[in-house]
């Protein structure tokens, strides 16, 4: 139910970054320990936003072709199938980057953008960020390693669509997401655990479904939620279940 009161997300744009966006972005990833004639660059033509949580950064097909650098909050890349259903690439926290693709080729948009959290994002217009790319071999190549990294990942999510049932393609998404458990060694979690329709939307299954892998999950003892965070209790057992064939709607 919606408040009288709420008011839609508002985002702000600031021309060229002030003395925040500039350690930021001298700190990111992709810069740290540029030239200086390469941060000369950045700060020249960077300018910086400011999300609220929930809100739409980009929209699928649409023309614009800025580079978007998270440098706080976190941001998901998501699309909808023709009945609406929501179908998750990514989740780009703090350090990561998007939008490069229609800088690089000049396309629309393949995809939409959510801000997780409120979020403070640097941009750069497809004109800079070539000229960036051109003056430094170094920025360049982790641009290209991240392209990869989308091939290749891309590459392993047809193949689990192709191969594994629904229930096996969420076993998949945990085991991706898993972490080691900082206080318990030889031991995994997933903490904060995404909620079941993110998890659905990664694994290209329903909501339900995902409902059902965790409380039996539970059940069995192999993985154990405890409010945020998820437990993984036997992870030899969970890969087997991921790597077992099983009819969709069954588990053993």
């Amino acid at each position: 139910m919606t408040s009288e009161n709420a008011h839609p997300p508002v985002s702000t744009t600031e021309s060229g970054p002030s003395s925040e966006g500039r350690s930021a972005l001298a700190e990111f990833p992709l810069f740290k320990g540029a030239p200086a004639a390469t941060l000369d660059v950045i700060f020249r033509h960077a300018n910086l936003r400011r999300c609220s949580a929930d809100e739409e950064i980009l929209s699928r097909d649409e023309q614009a072709g800025d580079v978007y650098f998270v440098l706080r909050g976190e941001v998901r890349i998501v699309n909808y199938s023709a009945s609406g259903r929501e179908v998750a690439y990514a989740i780009i926290p703090a350090g990561g980057y998007f939008g490069e693709l229609s800088a690089i080729d000049g396309r629309p948009r393949s995809a939409n953008v959510l801000a997780v959290e409120d979020c403070l994002l640097a941009t750069l217009t497809p004109a800079a960020f070539k000229e960036l790319l051109a003056t430094d071999t170094d920025i360049a190549a982790k641009v290209m390693q991240k392209l990869v990294r989308i091939i290749r990942s891309a590459d392993d999510r047809i193949l689990d669509l192709a191969t594994l049932s629904a229930y096996q393609r969420v076993y998949v998404e945990i085991l991706r997401m898993k972490k080691p458990d900082p206080v318990r060694p030889n031991s995994w979690l997933i903490y904060p655990l995404p909620t079941q329709a993110q998890i659905a939307a990664l694994a290209s299954t329903t909501r339900e479904t995902v409902a059902r892998v965790l409380s039996q999950l539970n059940h069995d003892h192999i993985a154990e939620r405890k409010s945020k965070t998820l437990y993984i209790r036997e992870l030899s057992k969970l890969q087997a279940l991921a790597a077992k064939s099983q009819p969709d709607g069954k588990m053993n």
